[in-house]
């Protein structure tokens, strides 16, 4: 697959939803810096499954909660730039994250915060540390929740963070048009993941639940979302901003 000298950051790009877009981004030839939090040896399977592809990924360690070491993380970024042959990257995908599955009485108020840091606080910030280094016509996407849109119990504190990102990606859009880049959410449903402990891939009763709650009658799997946000990535949906795409195969419609 010959490259079309685009890159994308997608941060968790080494598991889940993240890792699948990272290959399917390859597989249109995009190179990616990827982030891992800390497991280098999954994140080393992806740059190796993105070469195959023909394109090109460096994996970067990232703890998406941790501010502080953002600046740090950007000239990182520079150097990662530099190997894949590009000054400015192209596509900003907001993966990272982390789930809780609690009920708001059982909630404790440093899990709450732990949340924010990763969904809330880590995005706006790392994306406002990262904007400078962007292409002028790039494209955002972060990664929400169909959780955002209908309630399942025990997930509150969880679903207050992707409504938050939700409202942020509108803004977004707004303040960056005159540099013609355009943000988008992206709200997968119940995704068989390891995700939250992999609670919908391993639990057989969950599992049944999201299925039988789901109009195409199953749980999403990677290759659900990956493509979907690749997709978005080009250019063929340049004119497509400010908006909130599920892909959820229809749950709880």
């Amino acid at each position: 697959m010959p490259t079309n000298n685009k890159v994308a950051i997608v941060t968790g790009g080494s598991r889940g939803l993240g890792r699948n877009t990272v290959i399917h981004l390859a597989k249109r030839g995009v190179h990616s810096i990827l982030t891992y939090h800390t497991n280098r040896v999954e994140a080393d399977k992806v740059t190796a499954a993105v070469r195959e592809a023909g394109a090109k990924a460096v994996a970067l360690q990232l703890d998406a909660g941790d501010v502080r070491s953002f600046d740090g993380f950007v000239q990182r970024v520079r150097s990662a730039l530099a190997e894949v042959g590009a000054e400015r990257f192209d596509y900003l995908v907001n993966n990272a994250g982390t789930g809780l599955h609690k009920t708001i009485a059982d909630t404790t108020e440093e899990e709450f915060d732990a949340l924010v840091d990763v969904h809330l606080k880590g995005v706006f910030f790392l994306t406002q540390k990262l904007l400078p280094l962007m292409a002028d016509g790039g494209r955002i996407i972060n990664v929400s929740s169909g959780l955002a849109r209908f309630s399942i119990p025990g997930t509150a504190a969880y679903a207050i963070m992707k409504g938050g990102i939700e409202v942020f990606t509108r803004l977004l859009a707004k303040e960056l048009g005159a540099r013609r880049i355009t943000a988008n959410t992206v709200a997968p449903g119940a995704i068989e993941t390891d995700f939250n402990g992999g609670r919908v891939r391993d639990n057989a009763d969950y599992n049944r639940m999201v299925a039988q709650s789901t109009a195409l009658g199953r749980a999403g799997v990677p290759d659900d979302v990956g493509p979907m946000i690749a997709a978005l990535l080009s250019d063929d949906n340049r004119w497509v901003n400010a908006q909130r795409i599920e892909v959820s195969g229809g749950m709880n419609i």
